[in-house]
């Protein structure tokens, strides 16, 4: 019986300890992280077709989706992407009422709230 006493105190002492190391990992929304990562890739996709050239050799354009989300209207938005896209000689509009869509309902990402324990 000892035996049996014992190894369920060992599945609980284990148990414990993967729940303590839950605890430590980071609280990032999964979902919203995932819908960035998806987003970002889209960016550079266009960003490529845009330039007509491969991420490598594109030129350094900063697009802050966390910027964006920031600014109070869809016109301050597509007036911030326009900077940002100054030196491209094509058109830059579809990509811009496209990105602004796509960011629309999105959050900004912060860091994780430090539970107190």
């Amino acid at each position: 019986m000892s035996v049996a006493t014992g190894s369920s105190e060992a599945a609980g002492h284990q148990q414990q300890r993967r729940h303590q190391q839950g605890k430590v990992t980071v609280k990032y929304d999964r979902k919203e992280l995932r819908k960035r990562l998806v987003l970002e890739e889209w960016i550079v996709e266009q960003l490529g077709q845009l330039y007509g050239c491969e991420e490598e050799e594109m030129p350094e354009v900063e697009i802050d989706i966390d910027d964006l989300l920031d600014a109070d209207s869809d016109e301050e938005r597509a007036s911030k992407l326009q900077e940002a896209l100054v030196d491209c000689y094509k058109p830059t509009e579809e990509f811009i009422k496209e990105l602004l869509s796509r960011i629309r309902g999105m959050r900004k990402l912060s860091p994780p709230q430090k539970k107190s324990v």
